[in-house]
């Protein structure tokens, strides 16, 4: 068929608004593109004028999935610009809170959003009514991580108690404790859930892209590192705007993120596991093995077994910093504001998330920049869709279309946290 046309008015499993157009002439592709229609929320002209202590409950409130991604970010960029440094225990709970936000989105992307792709259902539903257990699986790996976040963050959704420099209240020992037998269940069902994965049938795609993520000498990254790439890119995060820029297009209300000089790239657990693999727990590197995905792995479809994977990490991450913990005596180290420019970087579950602030004498936001994983993949989904139609324009109608619905899903986009709708068109 030289011309086709498919339309698709709603896709569910994707968080937010958009948008697909796929143009197929005379059996060739001519136009892609990833849409997003939703209308733009002007976080970053929200904090303008805000003290800079505001800027992690307000940036929490852009995404319920990940708000500590957003949280952390604004906090680091915060810190760098007060040349603050939180170390100890402080910084382990950021890793553990880090950690449940990891198990809860990762949990409901894997079980809720993409598994139904790999087994044949439209929905979680519809897959609960033959797989019950896994579905009740997948909601008790998502309330344990939840929990951990609720008891770090004084709630699950758009969390109140981190700061700047710290909490606002730790936890004591025991309240920790109380986690530890759930999380041991929780590992055993994260690699189970790598095995469940590694079973699913995976499209024959590999392309060649430039993977980034950040890289910590001694940790998988979360919070902290330098920003690196398979293909040369070694940066300090102060350095980012030297080499990414973003570029309007006009089918998207969201910018494209792109390197300079080089184009698209690819963020996410994907990335980081491609360039930190090395840094994945022992635990975590030979459920990778066993589950038949080790670096370099370029096929997106595959993106589903290394959250999993990721998963393993996170729970055996928690139960670590759970069993080194110490209580702090103070909640926070001092913060002593000065006027300047500050930067930061951390590992959401869908990859890295760049805020840059620029605060004043009287300690008040007058510049915000903030850099979301979902903008950083437009154009690499893009490039997908379109290597992905050309190689498949013999295939039926609907396991085409099934399949490039599937494309999009591989980067769980977080376009934003409001109405599940993604509308595919093929012309």
């Amino acid at each position: 068929m030289k011309n086709r046309s498919v339309n698709v008015d709603y896709l569910a499993r994707v968080e937010g608004e958009g948008g697909i157009l796929v143009k197929v002439k005379d059996n060739a592709v001519t136009e892609v593109q990833f849409k997003i229609f939703e209308p733009p929320r002007f976080f970053e002209a929200f904090l303008h004028g805000r003290h800079f202590s505001e800027a992690p409950d307000i940036t929490a409130r852009i995404c319920g999935i990940c708000p500590i991604a957003y949280q952390m970010s604004s906090i680091h960029a915060m810190e760098n610009a007060f040349g603050l440094t939180v170390t100890g225990q402080l910084r382990a709970l950021r890793r553990l809170i880090y950690c449940g936000e990891w198990i809860e989105s990762h949990a409901l992307h894997v079980y809720m959003l993409h598994a139904p792709d790999f087994l044949g259902y439209q929905d979680v539903i519809q897959m609960a009514k033959d797989h019950v257990d896994i579905v009740r699986k997948a909601l008790q790996l998502k309330k344990i991580g939840n929990e951990i976040v609720a008891l770090l963050g004084g709630r699950e959704i758009h969390p109140i108690n981190l700061r700047i420099g710290g909490f606002y209240k730790v936890p004591k020992k025991q309240e920790l404790n109380a986690l530890v037998d759930r999380l041991k269940w929780a590992l055993e069902a994260a690699l189970e859930t790598v095995r469940l994965t590694a079973t699913f049938p995976f499209p024959e795609f590999v392309r060649d892209y430039e993977y980034v993520a950040l890289r910590h000498a001694q940790e998988y990254p979360f919070n902290e590192g330098r920003l690196v790439s398979n293909k040369g890119l070694d940066i300090g995060v102060t350095e980012y705007e030297n080499y990414f820029i973003e570029e309007h297009v006009e089918h998207s209300n969201a910018l494209h993120s792109v390197l300079r000089d080089r184009g698209a790239y690819f963020v996410g657990p994907l990335a980081r596991f491609n360039l930190n693999f090395d840094r994945l727990t022992p635990t975590a590197q030979e459920a990778a093995r066993a589950g038949g995905i080790l670096p370099p792995c370029s096929n997106p479809f595959k993106s589903i077994i290394v959250r999993s994977v990721e998963m393993v990490y996170a729970v055996e991450e928690a139960l670590r910093i759970i069993g080194e913990y110490d209580m702090p005596d103070q909640p926070v180290v001092d913060v002593r504001p000065l006027s300047g420019v500050g930067y930061g970087c951390t590992e959401a579950p869908r990859g890295i998330l760049y805020h840059r602030y620029r605060v004043n004498e009287r300690g008040l936001i007058t510049d915000a920049k903030i850099v979301p994983p979902t903008s950083q993949n437009q154009r690499t989904m893009e490039l997908d869709l379109r290597h992905f139609v050309s190689e498949r324009l013999d295939l039926p109608q609907d396991k085409l279309t099934w399949q490039c619905e599937q494309v999009i899903r591989n980067y769980d986009p977080c376009i934003s946290c409001a109405t599940h709708l993604l509308r595919l068109e093929f012309e």
